[in-house]
C-alpha cells in the first residue's frame, strides 16, 4: 500500500523544528516516519538553518535521516522561473523558490513542512500539500 505522502520536504523552519523537537512539527515528523515517508531537504536549507545556537551534532544526526538534494544549474533556473511566474523576487524568496522547485520534482504525493505557507502556495500552487509548522 502506497503511503498517503511519499515525500516530505522540509524548509528551514521544518528542519529547525525537527532539530529542536518543536512539539507541532515533531509530531508530524514522527507520524510521517511511521508511514515510511522519505524526508528531503535542499542543500540551501542547511545553510539557512545554521547559526551559532544550533547543535551541530544534532544537525548531523537529523541530516543523516534525510536526503539532501544539491542546487544545480538546472534546478536554479527552474527556481528562477517559479519566482518569475509567482511575481516574487529577492533573496528571501530565492531560498523559498529552491525549496519549492525541489518539492515539485519529488515523487508524489508530496507534502512540505513550512513556516511560509503563503509564499510556498504562490510558488507551488496546489501541487504540494503545505503543512504549517
Amino acid at each position: 500500500m502506497k503511503p498517503q505522502v511519499a515525500t516530505l520536504v522540509l524548509d528551514c523552519e521544518g528542519l529547525s523544528a525537527w532539530m529542536v523537537e518543536g512539539k507541532k512539527a515533531y509530531t508530524f515528523i514522527k507520524a510521517f516516519q511511521r508511514t515510511g515517508c522519505e524526508f528531503v531537504v535542499s542543500a540551501n536549507t542547511i545553510v539557512e538553518a545554521s547559526h551559532e545556537r544550533v547543535s551541530m551534532p544534532r544537525m548531523r544526526w537529523v541530516l543523516s535521516q534525510v536526503r539532501v538534494e544539491p542546487v544545480t544549474e538546472a534546478s536554479a533556473k527552474a527556481a528562477a522561473k517559479l519566482l518569475k511566474d509567482a511575481g516574487l523576487h529577492g533573496h528571501k524568496h530565492a531560498l523559498d523558490a529552491t525549496v519549492a522547485e525541489l518539492a515539485l520534482r519529488q515523487p508524489g504525493p508530496v507534502a512540505m513542512l513550512t513556516s511560509d505557507v503563503d509564499d510556498m502556495a504562490k510558488l507551488c500552487g496546489n501541487r504540494i500539500a503545505l503543512i504549517p509548522c
